[in-house]
């Protein structure tokens, strides 16, 4: 399921990354690693703050939506 339909306070590990190569390197960058846990902090306006390898980062729901786990 997409990172998009986790709730705050729920933690998932990443399954699979979809998207164009250029939105994959972009998410491997920020340590979105296919077994790496994902934690969602919060939802704002459709956006969300997630917590993953010891950072916080907001992140588009776009990008949200490539994020499986």
């Amino acid at each position: 399921m997409p990172l998009t339909f986790v709730r705050p306070g729920e933690r998932r590990a990443v399954t699979r990354l979809g998207g164009p190569e250029e939105m994959k390197n972009r998410l491997l960058a920020m340590g979105f690693t296919v077994g790496s846990e994902v934690k969602v902090v919060a939802e704002l306006a459709g956006n969300l703050i997630v917590a993953v390898k010891d950072s916080r980062l907001a992140i588009s729901r776009e990008m949200a939506n490539r994020i499986l786990v």
